[in-house]
């Protein structure tokens, strides 16, 4: 079963976590149902880019970004080469680590 490590964000995972989940989930659900309230204000539909992470060390074990990914990660605060819309990123067989960056483009947030 892999695992994920979250690193900590000074709001959203203050402590960071390792959690171990099932491959085939999406980064931005195994997020949720561990507590760790990651932004998807499109509600997981790959239309936004509030949920975007950084995969700091897997990368390579999850499928290429689609198309209409690779156009919304354009659009995300910090993009950098490791960037994943954690809606669209799912789990494989191997233990991933993620950083939730410091800002979204969401200006308005439910939970702040």
């Amino acid at each position: 079963m892999p695992k994920i490590t979250f690193m900590p964000h000074t709001q959203i995972c203050p402590e960071g976590m390792t959690v171990e989940v099932d491959a085939g989930i999406s980064i931005c659900d195994a997020a949720l149902s561990n507590g760790i309230s990651i932004e998807h204000a499109c509600e997981k539909s790959c239309a936004c880019t509030t949920c975007h992470v950084y995969v700091r060390d897997g990368l390579d074990s999850l499928a290429e970004a689609t198309e209409n990914e690779e156009d919304y990660l354009d659009k995300a605060w910090g993009l950098d080469p490791d960037s994943r819309l954690s809606c669209q990123a799912l789990v494989g067989e191997q233990d991933l680590t993620v950083e939730i960056p410091k800002y979204t483009i969401n200006l308005v947030s439910e939970s702040h």
